[in-house]
């Protein structure tokens, strides 16, 4: 991979928020006569209907853009993963290749092919959602189970895309965890309506530009609001959709992003519900079946949509003959918080020691400190793993130790505890659920997500670091390099953006 690949510019068509590619996973064209009772007739007379557009909206997740080429992007999870990159916990080691730039920071700025790819990846997911939600007429609620369960998962997509726009493009919060507050009127990104939502024409337009926090989290609130309610009594037909429950876990997780503490608590309590934490035997399965019994949410691939080299695999498994095994480049675990990690936590074998594993199949996962975490199948049907339950209980913790309930805290973690320290008898302070944070999600595409909404920075050049020399920097909290800035065709195509509105970015520009 050469240097220039980041001089690629954004091409992408402009349209009302320069993205109309959700015609990747479904005909948009063929709504566009299929609206108010006409388009609610045909969903009450066989909901079924609207299937392929709720199954469109899980394909577009795990689908590259088709503007670019790169094997950084596989949809949703390559967004998680290159989050991990600009993080304190993934090191990476080997000759240079994809993710190397996020690793450097110098990928963020307007003209890249990187924010093209953020934010086409979710305000696709927005526009496919809207146009499910829009086969509904406003003033009727859908009465069976299907097209209720159909309208949740759109209101659920559009919740989860939003929050991840907010993260990916403002700084979230001024100062630093205990005191990290939020910063609600800072500008973040458009909304994009359904006509479902009858909001009036004046606000529709003002809202083309960059929409103050507060506007976008009310609009957050309300889609989860609508989520839980249809989705209620709604069965699935597998992991694949977005169910109550994940419902639950993506209002949880906002609710955990958006400081409110009570209500995060409450959301993971009743999203975890039903599911069961993996034991030592199977912590050690890859991280790739869907149909674990911890697992909420995810994508189970078949040879139809697997992908080989441009896959989360490909560049997070030392076990397969993608990148990271073939160390191009392999994928370590911070050697700081592999040192935190106490011999008796069954997660420390999901990383090679310091001396490494010269018994590894693949180069990348002889190294010292090698993850061992993600696995292998054939024809590389490993499954994407959105959610999984013990994320749950970490947030149900958190929200209580926020609150000053270190007590419940600390029973609530303990449950998670008992299948990954049995020896573990500490006290569920909020230092010690984020450093559980840490070691648990470790590649599952979170540490960005901490680190924002907490305002922390990172150190990769400590004493002893495993990080390589061109990887060791100090990002201190809210330096500009954290920052995405809107595609340069977003703000040269929306008359509602202007270049004095762009976010401020210190890395390279050209």
């Amino acid at each position: 991979m050469m240097k220039t690949m980041k001089k690629y510019l954004i091409t992408l068509a402009a349209g009302l928020v320069a993205l109309t590619s959700c015609e990747k996973s479904f005909d948009v064209d063929y709504t566009s006569y299929l609206t108010g009772s006409n388009a609610s007739q045909m969903v009450s007379e066989d909901p079924a209907f609207l299937n392929s557009y709720v199954q469109g909206i899980y394909s577009w997740m795990v689908t590259a853009l088709s503007t670019y080429d790169g094997h950084d992007d596989f949809g949703y999870m390559s967004i998680g993963m290159i989050g991990d990159f600009m993080g304190q916990d993934i090191a990476f080691a080997g000759q240079q290749n994809w993710g190397v730039f996020d690793y450097q920071f110098s990928y963020g700025g307007a003209i890249y092919v990187r924010v093209a790819q953020f934010w086409s990846q979710f305000f696709t997911m927005i526009n496919n959602a809207n146009a499910i939600i829009d086969f509904f007429v406003p003033e009727e609620d859908p009465t069976d189970a299907t097209s209720r369960g159909y309208l949740g998962q759109a209101y659920a997509t559009r919740a989860l895309a939003y929050m991840n726009l907010i993260l990916y493009f403002q700084d979230p919060v001024e100062g630093t965890t205990p005191n990290a507050v939020l910063r609600t009127d800072a500008p973040t990104i458009p909304i994009v309506y359904a006509s479902r939502d009858q909001i009036p024409a004046d606000l529709v337009s003002e809202r083309q530009g960059r929409v103050p926090m507060n506007i976008v989290m009310e609009h957050i609130e309300y889609n989860i609001e609508q989520a839980l309610k249809f989705l209620d009594g709604y069965t699935r037909g597998s992991k694949n959709e977005i169910d109550y429950s994940v419902a639950q876990g993506i209002a949880a997780r906002y609710y955990l992003f958006t400081q409110q503490w009570d209500k995060a608590a409450a959301a993971a309590h009743a999203a975890r519900q039903g599911y069961t934490l993996m034991d030592q035997e199977r912590l050690k399965g890859g991280f790739m079946d869907i149909e674990d019994p911890e697992v909420m949410w995810g994508f189970n691939h078949t040879t139809e949509t697997q992908t080989v080299y441009a896959s989360f695999f490909s560049n997070m498994s030392n076990e397969c003959e993608g990148y990271a095994g073939l160390d191009q480049p392999s994928k370590l675990i911070d050697r700081g918080l592999y040192d935190e990690i106490p011999n008796s936590d069954w997660r420390k074998a999901l990383f090679n020691g310091p001396d490494g594993d010269p018994s590894a199949p693949m180069a990348g996962g002889k190294r010292p400190y090698a993850s061992r975490k993600f696995g292998f199948m054939d024809q590389w049907l490993q499954d994407y793993l959105y959610m999984r339950a013990a994320e749950m209980y970490l947030i149900e913790a958190e929200g209580y130790a926020r609150q000053g309930n270190t007590g419940e805290a600390t029973t609530v973690l303990k449950e998670l505890m008992q299948y990954r320290d049995p020896a573990w008898n500490g006290t569920a302070t909020v230092d010690e659920i984020l450093l559980q944070r840490r070691i648990e999600l470790w590649g599952e595409g979170f540490s960005y997500f901490d680190l924002r909404r907490n305002g922390l920075g990172i150190d990769r050049t400590y004493t002893g670091t495993n990080h390589p020399v061109w990887g060791q920097m100090v990002v201190p909290a809210h330096s500009d390099l954290w920052n995405f800035q809107i595609p340069q065709s977003e703000i040269d195509n929306n008359d509602y953006i202007g270049e004095d509105e762009q976010n401020p970015y210190s890395g390279e520009t050209a």
